[in-house]
């Protein structure tokens, strides 16, 4: 429980668990045990023990004392049902209740709650509701209870205002992962052994009341995640036994108190991260030497990193990302922390090379240094880290050819992030790259690179996602592409690849079939952001499955093996020089929710058999030569006219062109279900085609004429 404080609650724990019954347990705490399991709706098969007229003491989840007095129940994890019955608290000598990670309906009896003789009470995880009641009238003195674990669960309404003041034995409060609202009640320090306040992940709201400095054996105060405004008080720094303050994602302002800060000697984690902090970090800080985590990014905070920071000799986590700190980060002498594992400066105005002294981090595990100032070249020396994470994206670094024989000594290098650098050079081609096989994750988009697609990406068998867009590399597709056995997303777009679309890519595996990518769902040491800042990735298998070969020079037809990719949730072939029709097989692709093919030189109809695809959200078949009436089913019907614009020769009740008085032709509804119907399909469309001009001649006829 994260302190010396709590030795004595761990040792009667650890005496209760040794308890062993001389004697049977009473009738009525029987009756008390019956009743609790006739609450249950599915007592999961707790009944084959709990027999009436047999020992409760030896039934399944039950201690007793010497004196056959039940002591413990303890039934978490038994996929229990129904509502918890205020008959245990008819066991008078029951002192730990553990009723957590169940699926019970209804709320906390009062009874539990409020028991004379329960010192630990965990209901976490089960599923309650409702909210927490006041103490009875009949309650007037102080509660045994210690340890009261009520999180992740589904209370609401503000907390009871009077509860505290009966609890003042109360040593570890978790309230964490619910729905509580109000404010911070300020009587929770009435109880002065208060070691564990965890209120995170609610919607409480207001300031920090200024009496939890009066906590003053408060090891962990957590309450991240909820609606907390104003600054921090300073009365917050006199409870200087805090281990541990975590406030992140809640709207705190104002400037850290470095005065006041330093009498926090004990502090081990700091996390303030996600709140509207400004100011500089105070140079004090290297007073905490005690400090592991310092957790300060998405704020507002600038300046200068401080040099004392150095001091802070027992570091090994560093989150300034997204502020505007500044200036020269060699300010602090890296080498200094050697327990150092994740360093993120993202998105800050930091200048000049990247500090030499994090090269001699033997413990650094992950780096990102992105979207910053930095330039020249890659230090060899980074080749000493044992990186699983490097991201070096948007800063002027230059020799990419040298930075790759740099990375080809990762051996553990996971993720690799190089996007909107080297400029203009070619991308490295030397086939002896071949060190960093781990590679799940390579994101080397805008940068205008040029050259052909490596042969040394065809060794990365672990790779997942490849991003390489807005690029301006040339050649084919190779045919290496299908040995990229865990690819499952593939951005090439904006660039000036040609040639046909290799029926290699139909082939990937992991976008035939992705059941295999949750077996390693791709942990990533620091979060991932896609498309916008705020959606934050900790698990590759949370991008979506794309094929995204838009804006090239790719000719011909779309290979009707695309329907082999059942798991492909965006396909985008557009702006391409692609012909032919569209292939009825891509109704196959039924978890597909973006579809774009505008901007090619497609004909023929829009199947019909697309109104299958459900989750289809996105679709866009502009600027084509497609022809005929738009299916309606589904969700076609719910796309504007924009999706079908520059197809003069479609109709339909969104478009200009209407087709009401036309009746549709049989080829128009064939399904991709039907492969005898596609025969007749294909060998209709050949003879139309073979006499040209008069097939053109009757299909305006037949809609238009």
């Amino acid at each position: 429980m994260h302190s010396t404080a709590l030795v004595g609650l761990q040792l009667f724990l650890l005496l209760l668990s040794l308890a062993s019954p001389a004697s049977s347990c009473t009738e009525q705490e029987e009756h008390s045990l019956l009743q609790f399991l006739t609450g249950l709706s599915q007592e999961a098969g707790l009944a084959v023990s709990w027999r009436n007229g047999t020992d409760c003491c030896k039934w399944e989840g039950i201690t007793c004392n010497r004196d056959g007095g039940v002591t413990e129940v303890s039934l978490a994890s038994k996929g229990l049902e129904g509502r918890i019955s205020p008959h245990l608290a008819g066991l008078t000598g029951l002192l730990c209740v553990n009723l957590s990670h169940n699926s019970f309906s209804g709320g906390l009896p009062p009874e539990l709650m409020y028991s004379r003789s329960i010192i630990v009470l965990d209901v976490s995880f089960s599923r309650l509701s409702g909210v927490l009641h006041e103490p009875p009238s009949s309650v007037t003195t102080t509660l045994p209870l210690q340890v009261l674990n009520i999180s992740s669960n589904q209370f609401g309404a503000e907390f009871p205002s009077h509860t505290w003041k009966v609890m003042q034995n109360l040593v570890v409060l978790n309230a964490s992962n619910n729905s509580f609202t109000g404010h911070i009640l300020p009587s929770l320090c009435l109880s002065p052994s208060l070691a564990v306040l965890d209120l995170c992940y609610n919607q409480l709201s207001g300031g920090i009341p200024a009496a939890l400095g009066d906590c003053s054996m408060l090891k962990v105060f957590k309450v991240g995640h909820n609606k907390l405004s104003g600054t921090l008080p300073v009365e917050l720094f006199h409870a200087t036994s805090l281990e541990h303050l975590s406030i992140p994602n809640n709207g705190l302002q104002g400037e850290l108190d470095g005065a006041n800060m330093v009498k926090l000697s004990n502090l081990v984690t700091l996390d303030l991260r996600e709140n509207k902090f400004s100011g500089k970090i105070p140079g004090s800080i290297g007073q905490l030497k005690r400090l592991e985590e310092l957790y300060l990014g998405n704020n507002n905070m600038s300046g200068e990193v401080p040099s004392t920071l150095s001091n802070c000799t027992r570091l090994m986590i560093i989150d300034l990302k997204i502020n505007n700190f500044s200036g020269d980060l060699g300010r602090v002498n890296f080498s200094t922390l050697q327990n150092l594992t994740h360093l993120d400066v993202l998105r800050n105005n930091f200048s000049g090379i990247v500090p030499e002294s994090i090269y001699s981090c033997s413990n650094l595990i992950a780096l990102r240094v992105s979207l910053n100032h930095f330039h020249g070249e890659i230090s060899p020396r980074i080749g000493n880290l044992h990186l699983s994470f490097l991201s070096l994206a948007r800063n002027p670094f230059t020799n990419i050819t040298k930075a790759f024989h740099v990375f080809n000594g990762f051996r553990n290098i996971t993720t690799l992030i190089i996007a909107e650098n080297f400029v203009n050079e070619m991308m490295p081609q030397d086939e002896t790259l071949d060190g960093f096989r781990n590679l799940q994750y390579i994101h080397m988009a805008d940068s205008a690179l040029t050259g052909h697609l490596p042969v040394w990406l065809s060794k990365l068998r672990n790779l997942k996602v490849l991003k390489l867009s807005n690029n301006r590399l040339t050649g084919p597709m190779p045919s290496w592409i299908n040995s990229l056995h865990s690819l499952f997303y593939l951005d090439v777009s904006n660039n000036s690849f040609a040639g046909q679309i290799p029926i290699a890519l139909m082939e990937i595996p992991m976008l035939k079939d992705n059941t295999a990518a949750y077996l390693d769902p791709g942990h990533v040491e620091l979060p991932l952001f896609w498309r916008n800042i705020s959606r934050q990735y900790h698990f590759l298998t949370a991008f979506p499955t794309l094929l995204n070969l838009s804006i090239n020079n790719f000719t011909g037809v779309i290979p009707s093996e695309i329907g082999q990719l059942k798991v492909l949730s965006e396909l985008d072939f557009s702006s391409n020089k692609l012909y032919g029709l569209v292939p009825l097989s891509i109704c196959n692709l039924t978890k597909l929710e973006v579809l774009d093919l505008s901007n090619n030189h497609l004909r023929g109809v829009i199947p019909a058999a697309l109104e299958s695809l459900h989750f289809l959200s996105a679709l866009n078949i502009s600027n084509n030569d497609l022809e005929g009436p738009v299916p309606t089913g589904g969700q076609l019907s719910t796309f504007p006219d924009s999706s079908f614009d520059g197809n003069p020769k479609l109709c339909g009740t969104m478009l200009i062109h209407q087709c009401s008085s036309v009746r549709a032709h049989p080829i128009y509804i064939i399904s991709a279900k039907q492969p005898s119907v596609k025969v007749i399909f294909f060998i209709a469309f050949g003879l139309f085609f073979a006499v040209g001009v008069i097939y053109d001649q009757l299909v305006l006829y037949r809609y238009f004429g």
